[in-house]
């Protein structure tokens, strides 16, 4: 599909996901698939992926994901097996996403800092049957702790672990023909968990429906052009790498530069080496680029939309970047795993207010209500409901979880916003209990379940404080009356059970009871300033 193709999609209402009238894209894709067969036609030597000093062309990536497509259904899977892709951001994880879109195998892409307990029980939650895993990820694969047999599959040869090869799945399914099938649209492509606020994490399931869609919306309000150049230096297991930027160029046959971690000054080398020109990071990237003075204009001139999401960005970064960098375009494009990324994008020429998340994308449609579930007036704040064909259709095997997050077709997102007589949107106020850390959620009720469980913690509470840098840090209030657990011990605990970034950045230790309500529960405001008295 070319851009000029995509600027004039017309709109239709469907019926989809047993009855929800949705606005689509009339002469749409039928998957993603179909999108990345075109692009390989069409563009078969121009470059793919960079990682390090390896290039993939197109035709390469395809041969490569068709080897391990047969490799793959050689090894036993089967349509709709769940295989879980546990990777750092490299050309493994691209390969492997593109080989379960043509096995119609469905893809779970798990983020590379969780812990075994995390990971066990997110593997006995979605029922998984395959994961490939690399040498960072290794040791915390739950090799005998889960109640169905997995087949492991590692990215490098000298495992301790007892599975397959990645190689050896290429070099086998080189021998295997791959039949492409008809791809129901509405299918799982991909299964994506996400945290909630009972601490207990929700697979989100992406259909080809929505990524089609989501993809096509960013083409079109960034304005992106066949052979744009980005660098993917966000996880790719997160909705934002996986769609805003390794589908979406792919989409737009461009060329993704990938960074196993994020870091600032290969970043920047990076940048001026390929020609960067579209990025979508968390502020908190774009402000570590300012502070430590790598952004050189001369060097950056290819370099026109900036894009970026996960938390506000603030007004003084965005004036030096502009400052720095005049001719980057920066753009706010809110969404979440629910709604495939984006719901709202700042277009190209919007005129946009500077304190909005920008307007309501081509086919997505909001409800802003109130506690009586009533729409509210324009300017007025309400609850963010939230419809489209890029909405995803529920949550993986909880029926509970999506008949109460979901109201005939629309996913109530739980932030507050405002709607304003020209359609921009605002967000007050984010989800209940969420810190949001460099762009990392964290939910609060998993870290206060699992501190409670330590013998010596009576009560615990998680609020955030700013920072400059990241947006926000967390903060631990704890109530013990024994003298026998200490900050040390909390964290290494934690950092047993969960990702990193999860662990609290500061720990107050108290034998008075934390302050509660008149209802008998945790009141949070006074510890949240507490904890900003305490920076």
């Amino acid at each position: 599909m070319t851009e000029n193709d995509t600027m004039n999609l017309k709109k239709n209402i469907e019926i989809h996901y047993d009855g929800r009238e949705l606005m689509c894209f009339a002469n749409r894709p039928n998957d993603f698939l179909e999108i990345f067969k075109h692009v390989v036609k069409t563009h078969p030597n121009r470059i793919a992926l960079c990682f390090n000093e390896k290039i993939i062309t197109y035709k390469q990536l395809d041969e490569l994901s068709d080897n391990l497509a047969g490799g793959l259904l050689q090894s036993g899977l089967k349509e709709k097996n769940i295989l879980v892709i546990n990777l750092v951001n490299s050309i493994e994880f691209v390969v492997a996403l593109f080989a379960a879109f043509k096995t119609s195998l469905i893809a779970m892409p798990v983020g590379h800092r969780h812990k075994k307990e995390e990971l066990t029980s997110l593997y006995d939650d979605a029922g998984i049957s395959a994961v490939i895993f690399d040498k960072e990820t290794e040791k915390e694969q739950p090799i005998n702790e889960n109640k169905s047999p997995i087949l492991f599959i590692s990215t490098f040869n000298d495992s301790k672990i007892d599975c397959l090869k990645f190689n050896d799945l290429l070099q086998r399914g080189a021998k295997e023909k791959i039949v492409s099938k008809n791809i129901h649209e509405e299918e799982p492509a991909i299964l994506l968990y996400t945290s909630g606020t009972t601490g207990r994490p929700k697979g989100a399931i992406l259909t080809h429906l929505g990524l089609v869609h989501s993809f096509l919306h960013f083409r079109m309000e960034l304005e992106l052009q066949d052979g744009e150049c980005t660098i993917l230096a966000v996880p790719a297991s997160h909705v934002t790498g996986l769609v805003a930027q390794i589908l979406t160029l792919i989409g737009c046959a461009g060329k993704i530069v990938i960074m196993e971690h994020f870091e600032v000054q290969e970043f920047a080398s990076l940048a001026k080496k390929y020609g960067l020109t579209y990025s979508i990071l968390v502020p908190a990237m774009y402000a570590l680029l300012l502070h430590r003075n790598t952004l050189v204009a001369e060097d950056l001139q290819s370099w026109r939309i900036g894009a970026f999401g996960g938390a506000p960005m603030p007004d003084a970064i965005r004036k030096e970047l502009s400052s720095k960098l005049p001719f980057l375009s920066l753009h706010n494009a809110y969404g979440a795993t629910e709604t495939t990324s984006p719901t709202t994008i700042i277009p190209i020429d919007s005129n946009d207010p500077g304190d909005s998340v920008g307007l309501v994308v081509p086919c997505g449609e909001v409800r802003i209500v109130d506690d009586n579930n009533k729409e509210v007036k324009k300017g007025e704040s309400g609850e963010l409901w939230i419809k489209g064909p890029m909405v995803v259709p529920g949550y993986w095997r909880n029926e509970h979880a999506s008949e109460s997050s979901f109201d005939n077709g629309y996913w109530k997102s739980g932030d507050i916003a405002s709607e304003d007589e020209n359609g921009f949107i605002r967000i007050h106020d984010r989800k209940k209990d969420m810190i949001n850390r460099g762009g990392y959620k964290i939910f609060s009720a998993e870290i206060e379940n699992l501190m409670m469980l330590m013998d010596e913690v009576q009560e615990a509470a998680l609020v955030p404080y700013p920072c400059p840098i990241l947006g926000e840090r967390s903060h631990a209030f704890i109530y013990s009356s024994s003298n026998a657990i200490d900050s040390y011990t909390i964290r290494q605990k934690l950092l047993g059970k969960v990702a990193d970034y999860k662990v609290p950045d500061k720990i107050t230790i108290s034998q008075e009871p934390l302050p509660r309500n008149v209802n008998g529960k945790i009141t949070k405001a006074p510890l949240r300033e507490a904890a900003k008295k305490k920076i």
